[in-house]
């Protein structure tokens, strides 16, 4: 239990770090999203949750 909670201090820590040093980027990145239909988003959550999966698994291994 203790892991998971780092792991969400640490995706905190990063979305806040890249919303302080580029927030006009990253609300451009954000109006894109609004843009992209159900399906693309799906995906591409899915994939990135994947490449997440892979990478605990090779660095905790």
């Amino acid at each position: 239990m203790r892991d998971l909670w780092t792991g969400l201090a640490l995706v905190l820590v990063v979305e806040g770090l890249a919303w302080a040093a580029a927030p006009r980027a990253l609300r451009r990145i954000t109006e894109r999203l609004q843009r992209m239909d159900d399906t693309s988003l799906r995906i591409a959550g899915l994939a990135a949750a994947g490449l997440g999966v892979l990478a605990v698994w090779l660095v905790r291994g």
